[in-house]
């Protein structure tokens, strides 16, 4: 696949477990040619974790990507009129941050981001990675799914026996989103077995 000449938005919010492999996917976007721009939310650029320091994963990234983050939300608002992205993925999105765009609460860097970029009739990416995906944040993504411009990186359960409502992307498939998404199409199936 090649993603040359793609400008694409790529919001992280704090799934902190996910950190890994969303890291890993953007080297993936790079190595495909992509020009990626990561969207920070405020959890993903202070909060450090057992996983590690925000500062160290914050700075990481940029390198990856050679381009400075997107830390506020004045800076993330002239997305919409210079209408410069080509997609926008959210990977991690949080079940927080989906509930969020799904009733147009715009109060982080990343759903301003998200919501700026959506104004233009461009297609959203969402990796969601929540433990309450099959409880509370069952009916969010339902409104999600029914949204126009918005793909969802297939998903499944990650730990049925001891965490049975959570739910994570499969990140290995972002790629194959994208692509997809580009031409106006959810891949499938959406709902994946566990990895």
């Amino acid at each position: 696949m090649d993603l040359s000449n793609c400008n694409i938005g790529y919001g992280i919010t704090g799934s902190f477990c996910t950190f890994t492999k969303t890291r890993k996917q953007i080297v993936r976007l790079k190595e495909m040619g992509a020009n990626v721009i990561p969207i920070f939310s405020y959890q993903a650029q202070s909060c450090d974790t057992r996983f590690g320091s925000a500062k160290e994963f914050v700075e990481g990234i940029c390198e990856i990507t050679g381009n400075e983050g997107i830390m506020t939300m004045q800076q993330a608002e002239p997305i919409g009129p210079n209408n410069f992205l080509d997609i926008m993925v959210i990977a991690p999105c949080t079940g927080n941050s989906a509930a969020k765009i799904a009733n147009g609460i715009t109060d982080t860097p990343v759903l301003m981001a998200s919501k700026a970029h959506m104004r233009n009739g461009k297609p959203l990416v969402i990796a969601i990675s929540t433990n309450d995906a099959l409880g509370v944040n069952f009916k969010t993504i339902g409104m999600l799914m029914n949204m126009k411009n918005i793909y969802f990186v297939p998903f499944g359960q990650d730990n049925y026996k001891s965490k049975p409502n959570s739910m994570i992307a499969r990140m290995e498939l972002l790629p194959d989103t994208i692509e997809a998404a580009m031409r106006g199409k959810q891949i499938q199936p959406i709902v994946v077995a566990e990895s």
